[in-house]
């Protein structure tokens, strides 16, 4: 596998607390585990490894990680699997797929099953670290955020306990999809167009993939919108709006 070097140090995000960011790295080929080790030390992080699906499970537990970089393909369980554990552990910690897998299917599949984002090997450590970075510095805004209430009709966001409502009631969502509600709810009845989508709440190039936007709206319809009015409406050619939906 190629990889490159880390490039130049940036200042390093921290714990509210002010102590370093934890990531947690999962991946059974000890040579690709240890040189990401190695890149997400170099910004300032602390990092712990598992090989296998069961010790990422039982390391979650322990160490508590800020971010996870776990490779689908696992000996003993799928990658699918062990998002499903983690997440009953901590539901909001962002999940970076690594995949050797490069079929649209394999990343909608990680993707649907509430995985973050998703690099393909061979990868190199500077867009690893690059999305991690991007990952957890989305979560460290919203937790400078206090009591910050967010309302669109009868749909309500709650940016410090990271609650959603729609009339009452709660609804569940993964860190990209808040993300992306969040963005909708801060600009209602403005047209956000796709780039600007990918730029607020990606934070980075996805290589053009403006594709993997109509993915997380319609995510977000189903959870938001599902046997309601709809709030967020398709402006063919233009992009996306949230606006509240009218009186029943």
């Amino acid at each position: 596998m190629t990889m490159n070097a880390p490039g130049t140090a940036r200042p390093v995000l921290t714990r509210q607390d002010g102590s370093p960011l934890r990531v947690l790295v999962v991946d059974d080929e000890e040579s690709i585990a240890e040189l990401l080790s190695m890149a997400l030390r170099y910004e300032g992080w602390t990092v712990r490894t598992a090989g296998t699906g069961m010790a990422a499970v039982r390391a979650a537990r322990e160490f508590s990680p800020d971010a996870v970089a776990l490779d689908i393909m696992l000996p003993d369980l799928d990658g699918l699997e062990v998002l499903g554990k983690l997440r009953k552990i901590d539901e909001s910690v962002p999940v970076l797929f690594l995949t050797a897998r490069d079929a649209v299917e394999d990343r909608v599949a990680g993707l649907t099953a509430g995985g973050d984002d998703y690099v393909t090997k061979p990868f190199s450590l500077e867009e690893v670290v690059a999305r991690l970075r991007s990952l957890m510095r989305r979560t460290a805004l919203a937790q400078q955020d206090q009591d910050a209430v967010l309302t669109v009709g009868d749909l309500t966001l709650d940016e410090d306990s990271h609650e959603v409502t729609r009339d009452g009631e709660e609804i569940q969502l993964t860190a990209t999809e808040f993300e992306l509600l969040r963005f909708l709810m801060r600009n209602p009845r403005r047209v956000l167009s796709k780039a600007q989508i990918l730029d607020r709440v990606w934070d980075y190039d996805f290589g053009g993939q403006a594709n993997i936007v109509e993915l997380y709206i319609s995510y977000l319809r189903k959870k938001i919108d599902a046997g309601r009015a709809p709030m967020i409406h398709t402006l063919r050619g233009a992009g996306y709006v949230l606006k509240p939906a009218p009186p029943g």
